[in-house]
């Protein structure tokens, strides 16, 4: 872990994240791909708050077990010899180049399965229920599903042997990409075909924050486009088009999930019973 440190992993983190959503926001700003239904401030500040929650969460559970963190569990795999590419004296970049895609695979399952399973859709469910699409969704998550996602990193891990370099750089890759793919930016469309082959695209994960099912249900990729193309999960556009489609879950297009407390409650009060959605309810929502 010395040599790790030895790079800096908290201040590569911190200052990559700062840098992309700094990056992501001012080209927000510079090319808009749709028309906001909402100011940033009470929605911005509630998605901050909630990221911020979440890395104290994160920070407790370090403090109260090690290794609960996901560099720290390669870190100790590798002492240990624990895992398979521990086991494989291959070399040390296509250890890192095969832990980087296993775990992109890894979190991709995990995406899939918290649709699938309702326990921990109602988790997921806070991330889908915000109104607008745009950098700051990246980072809101319910404290809980993120708990949860560092426990299922921690396992496969060590399991993996990954090298604790991998972890870090898998962690920078994911958030920045998810904080590129959740950016509210226009790409060209020649440009946006291109790249999706490789990495998943605004308009490739727009869809995928779509009030209907048939579109929520795709398109779970973060970085890596091949997992929805190969797992046939995979769907192209949204059928009400990226300017006109409505953003959220249909019994919460309103100003609720711009508030705090009301989204880290969300998985614990009864669900209701679907009660339509779509163009109607975006334009009540957006004043129209």
């Amino acid at each position: 872990m010395e040599s790790l440190n030895a790079i800096g992993e908290a201040p590569l983190r911190l200052g990559a994240f700062i840098g992309i959503f700094v990056l992501m926001a001012l080209l927000e700003l510079a090319i808009p791909r749709r028309v906001s239904l909402h100011g940033k401030g009470p929605r911005w500040l509630t998605n901050l708050m909630i990221a911020g929650i979440n890395s104290l969460v994160l920070r407790l559970m370090a403090m109260l077990a090690v290794p609960i963190a996901a560099v720290a569990a390669a870190a100790w795999a590798q002492t240990q010899g624990w895992g398979l590419l521990n086991w494989l004296d291959w070399p040390d970049w296509l250890d890192i180049v095969i832990a980087m895609v296993v775990l992109d695979m890894a979190i991709y399952g995990q995406h899939v399965v918290s649709h699938k399973i309702p326990l921990l859709w109602r988790l997921h469910k806070v991330h889908h229920t915000d109104v607008d699409f745009d950098v700051t969704t990246a980072i809101r998550f319910h404290p809980v599903e993120i708990a949860l996602s560092m426990l299922w990193k921690i396992t496969i891990v060590p399991a993996l042997g990954a090298p604790p370099l991998a972890v870090v750089l898998f962690e920078v890759t994911l958030n920045g990409c998810a904080m590129f793919n959740h950016a509210n930016i226009t790409l060209v469309s020649w440009l946006d075909r291109i790249v999706r082959l490789f990495i998943v695209t605004p308009d490739m994960h727009r869809v995928h924050h779509s009030i209907y099912r048939s579109e929520y249900d795709t398109n779970y990729g973060f970085n890596l486009s091949l997992w929805d193309r190969l797992f046939g999960t995979y769907r192209d556009q949204p059928r009400d088009g990226h300017r006109d489609m409505t953003i959220g879950q249909k019994n919460h297009l309103n100003e609720n999930p711009t508030r705090l407390v009301w989204s880290l409650r969300l998985p614990f009060v009864p669900a209701r019973p679907d009660t339509g959605g779509g163009k109607t309810d975006q334009k009540k929502l957006s004043g129209k």
